[in-house]
């Protein structure tokens, strides 16, 4: 049966959610469906994944086949990511037109305003659309800094809560990423366990299984002015608050100011570029830090491979799709144990897995993956194998079927 399909995301920049949602429409419109992409302004140093739908929609028009429907897109002027009420209350009226006007059978949210927004807007339609929405990370920010700043945090954390908690009760189904997201917000009393359901965020496997000449360890390592005999930590994150890089240097700065086979490589962008190269220059290391600035998607995979490990000590996440990345190049993951990133690095299965903000665990576990070359390497291979069926981006549009089929039938 086919499906009009309105997906909904608050900004399509380059990153993880927004690259879920792109794969789950292109895997619909080639289903046949009638596959429609909502999302708010694009602007800043993230970059845009709009660029991928308008190459996806040409191939719908060209002769290779692959594409059967274009992913028709619509921006929302007044959507946007931070808490603007008078925006909010706009964004939520030309949701609605936009619903008014499409009349979706499946409305389908992504991150939290978009979530929050899309689920109000569709359960008001007449008539009402089977309504979906997708956690693919935590709206809650972790209580820190100075006092005032924990008391405003607490503040938005509760605020988010309480519009979750109501936005839970205006739509059909939820979708984790991970397990530990639907731990998460049932714990603060967010929806009921028979709405929930866990789809890991599928990816496009080929590029990081089967690399092109150009794109392999050797190749990428040499371009980049590594030699083989030099230990590479990477990074595929946005330069911004929670990210890790901070964690990374107080780890290892000072041991690689006296270790040059060291070097660091960060893929990203962000708002906290220049004062993250300011620090490294600090710190005597801006000979040994590579950062190669936005990239195309395409290119994330060679520059994975060309590291001998991916350390993501990451504040707050859902699932990190850098970590099955990184396992799916066999590459070893270092990263923190927070929200659903343990369920692809499992501490000496697949990777090392430290807690949240120890540091020197952090040290440890990068000194011995590069004392422990054989064993690290054994780790990735394990992982390899499991992200390889976990994280097929078939599967994921696969589930995703089912649980509008079910919508459908049951609402």
């Amino acid at each position: 049966m086919t499906r009009r399909i309105l997906h909904i995301s608050t900004r399509l920049i380059l990153g993880g959610s927004q690259e879920n949602t792109i794969l789950s429409c292109e895997g619909q419109a080639r289903l046949g469906h009638d596959v429609h992409l909502a999302f708010g302004p694009i602007y800043g140093p993230e970059g845009s994944m709009l660029s991928r739908v308008e190459s996806f929609n040409e191939r719908a028009d060209g002769a290779d086949g692959g594409a059967r429907n274009h992913i028709q897109t619509h921006e929302i002027p007044n959507l946007v990511r931070e808490i603007a009420p008078i925006k909010d209350r706009r964004a939520l009226a030309e949701l609605a037109d936009l619903i008014h006007r499409i009349r979706p059978d499946i409305v389908h949210t992504h991150s939290s305003k978009a979530g929050i927004l899309g689920r109000l807007a569709a359960w008001k339609a007449n008539p009402r659309p089977g309504v979906v929405h997708t956690i693919h990370g935590p709206p809650f920010m972790p209580i820190e800094g100075h006092a005032l700043q924990r008391i405003r945090t607490r503040l938005v954390n509760h605020a988010y809560t309480l519009a979750e908690r109501y936005a839970a009760r205006r739509c059909h189904r939820i979708v984790s990423v991970a397990d530990a997201m639907t731990e998460q917000f049932l714990a603060r009393q967010i929806g009921s366990p028979g709405q929930y359901t866990t789809v890991r965020s599928g990816m496009d496997l080929e590029p990081y299984l089967h690399p092109p000449p150009d794109q392999t360890r050797e190749a990428i390592r040499t371009k980049l002015g590594f030699a083989e005999s030099d230990f590479v930590v990477g990074t595929v994150a946005r330069l911004a608050q929670h990210k890790g890089h901070d964690d990374i240097l107080d780890a290892i700065g000072q041991h690689m100011q006296s270790n040059e086979s060291w070097k660091l490589l960060w893929v990203g962008d962000g708002w906290w570029a220049d004062r993250l190269a300011r620090r490294v220059d600090a710190l005597g290391l801006s000979d040994r830090v590579v950062r190669t600035g936005l990239v195309p998607p395409e290119q994330v995979p060679g520059l994975i491979r060309a590291m001998d490990v991916l350390c993501h000590p990451s504040a707050r996440e859902g699932l990190p799709r850098t970590v099955p990345q990184a396992l799916l190049c066999g590459v070893c993951p270092v990263a923190y144990d927070v929200d659903g990133t343990g369920e692809a690095c499992r501490e000496m299965q697949t990777g090392r897995l430290v807690s949240a903000g120890d540091v020197s665990g952090l040290r440890e576990a990068l000194l011995w993956a590069h004392d422990f070359p054989d064993e690290r390497l054994a780790l990735a291979r394990t992982g390899q194998a499991a992200c390889r069926i976990e994280f097929d981006t078939q599967v994921m549009v696969s589930r995703l079927e089912d649980i509008y089929a079910d919508v459908a039938q049951t609402r």
